[in-house]
């Protein structure tokens, strides 16, 4: 039964919708969703029911509320009673309140989705039995407090979301675990104790953003060529320190890598645009030292996507890279003017030097018979200008 404008037989939202105890007889139902049904907080808001679940616990394998901001109240715990259930999505509601403990009984769970709602309190730690579950997603809420061990029980899981939200504390250990994961976004949190060694050992990972958490930590602690599966690495804004390691040449697939606002220091690569997928490259925000040294056709590839600003002591080379693909925001090379200028003035004082000596030196005198030369003619020409005064 879908209820909502989303399949050409759904049927449609009443106007002053609301869940009736009929719903619960229908004991053959094996889907339940609502989408966009209930509009407004304020007129002709809902609650989920709170009871008569366990009538609807032998039949309903999915049950979804998607995109109804009149939908408010808690999660019921009554929720926990349906054992045959496979998805679970309440995606950009409003409801409230805490997670009831009680999600940890759903062990056929497949799909997990809470995001988006007004969701507080910390993430009950109830994942143990969920072994089958592929979709896990708490995203865009306000849910505190650190992450629970025994999501490293989600061991099926592709999909982990929990950015958005206000969690903290150190990265699992126990995500290494998650040997089939392909997405981890755990950005936009209160994260930090730097970037877990378990990181390494998820090696079906294609995408992993952490970035806009306090983590710290160098950058190289991971043994990233074991990620070769990665095609997005976003570490922004995590206060990341160390050199850009070596080892991310490793990664074939890689598409985008962002490791903006940490510090970040050494000299750029020129090897990073060996990478056959790399398409977007921002390093800006760091202290990352000497020349850009990508080739022009490379740049040319990047366009915007190349970002390197906020780097005081980054440069490139007047000439070698054409104006119409100088990196924003990054500064022309200083050449060491003061010294040129210098060495110039030596350089033609030397040579009239040289000159002279070379004229004196044609004449037949040797540079030994110079000074008795040049004293002999001042001497010459002293006794000239007497004897005209004389006269």
């Amino acid at each position: 039964m879908n209820i909502g404008p989303v399949h050409d037989n759904s049927l449609s939202c009443a106007q002053d919708l609301e869940f009736r105890p009929q719903l619960f007889e229908l004991k053959h139902l094996k889907s339940l969703s609502f989408f966009n049904c209930f509009q407004s907080e304020n007129r002709f808001s809902a609650t989920i029911p709170a009871g008569n679940w366990e009538k609807l616990a032998g039949s309903l394998e999915s049950l979804e509320f998607r995109s109804n901001p009149g939908l408010i109240g808690y999660i019921p715990s009554d929720f926990g009673v349906l054992e045959n259930l496979q998805s679970l999505v309440l995606l950009e509601n409003g409801v409230t309140g805490e997670i009831p403990s009680s999600i940890g009984n759903l062990i056929k769970l497949k799909k997990l989705v809470l995001a988006g709602n007004y969701l507080h309190g910390r993430i009950p730690d109830v994942f143990d039995g969920m072994n089958e579950l592929l979709i896990f997603d708490l995203s865009s809420n306000s849910l505190s407090g650190s992450l629970p061990s025994t999501l490293g029980s989600l061991t099926s899981a592709l999909k982990l979301d929990v950015s958005h939200n206000h969690l903290e504390g150190n990265l699992l250990n126990e995500f290494a675990n998650l040997k089939n994961l392909t997405l981890m976004d755990l950005r936009n949190n209160k994260f930090s104790g730097g970037l877990s060694l378990s990181l390494q050992e998820m090696q079906s990972l294609e995408e992993l953003v952490v970035s806009n958490n306090p983590l710290g930590g160098d950058i190289r602690v991971l043994k990233w060529e074991n990620l070769k599966n990665l095609a997005i690495l976003e570490l922004s804004n995590m206060g990341l320190t160390g050199e850009i390691p070596e080892s991310v040449l490793e990664l074939k697939r890689l598409r985008f890598l962002g490791l903006s606002d940490n510090n970040l220091t050494g000299n750029l690569s020129p090897k990073l645009e060996t990478l056959p997928c790399l398409n977007a490259l921002y390093l800006s925000g760091n202290n990352i030292t000497g020349e850009i040294n990508f080739s022009k056709e490379f740049l040319e590839k990047m366009g915007r996507r190349f970002g390197a600003w906020n780097n005081p002591n980054l440069c490139f080379q007047v000439g070698v890279i054409s104006t119409n693909h100088v990196p924003y925001g990054v500064k022309p090379c200083q050449r060491e003017v003061n010294l040129l200028e210098s060495n110039s003035k030596t350089e033609l004082i030397n040579g009239d030097m040289n000159e002279t000596f070379h004229f004196i030196a044609s004449t037949g005198f040797s540079s030994c018979a110079t000074k008795a030369f040049l004293w002999t003619l001042m001497e010459e020409i002293l006794m000239m200008g007497l004897f005209l005064i004389l006269i």
